[in-house]
């Protein structure tokens, strides 16, 4: 056996050194570049496959969401994108649905409180048996407004109405108002008209 001598083991404590540090340098990462590779602003924070939300108050359900598809961004905003397919029912006071909503696709604004609908949209009061149809629709859940910028059309068992600038009504979608309207309503033979 050969004896170890000082020149050696301070080669092999050198060796030792040099592999330590090459190891610690190589395991190092760089932040910037694992930003610029996992960060991207046009993620959703969360994504959700068959969303259903209850909106309540007072312990009674005002408004029911249900989604296919929902991406959620938590931005400066809190938004969730819905895609595939959307539909709002809107309760009364008893917890009937009076009236839904239908479209495939749709923004929920949680910090302002509104939705907007857009593709296919359909609002359907069972009531009065009445449904509209537009492009694009707006909800304020905080007065309970509905409204549309775009042409509508009202159909119900009295008729057919369009809106060529759109329409304001309510969540219950009982009365509205139609802007430039046209086409043609049966009415009621005891309603006077001035």
């Amino acid at each position: 056996m050969r004896p170890i001598t000082i020149k050696s083991k301070k080669k092999n404590l050198l060796v030792i050194y040099l592999l330590s540090l090459l190891i610690i340098y190589s395991c190092e990462n760089d932040l910037e570049a694992i930003q610029k590779i996992t960060f991207d602003t046009n993620t959703p924070d969360e994504t959700t496959k068959d969303l259903h939300i209850m909106i309540s108050d007072s312990g009674y359900a005002k408004v029911e969401i249900i989604a296919t598809l929902a991406e959620t961004f938590r931005n400066k905003t809190h938004i969730t994108k819905v895609k595939d397919s959307l539909r709002v029912n809107f309760f009364n006071d008893k917890g009937k649905v009076i009236s839904t909503l239908f479209a495939l696709y749709g923004e929920i604004n949680f910090t302002n409180g509104t939705i907007i609908v857009k593709d296919s949209v359909r609002l359907y009061n069972f009531k009065n048996k009445q449904m509209l149809e537009t492009e694009a629709l707006y909800w304020n859940q905080r007065d309970s407004t509905i409204y549309s910028l775009s042409q509508i059309i009202v159909r119900s068992p009295k008729g057919i109405v369009i809106g060529k600038d759109g329409i304001k009504t309510t969540q219950e979608f009982n009365k509205y108002e139609l802007l430039k309207p046209e086409g043609k309503i049966q009415i009621e033979e005891e309603l006077e008209i001035n």
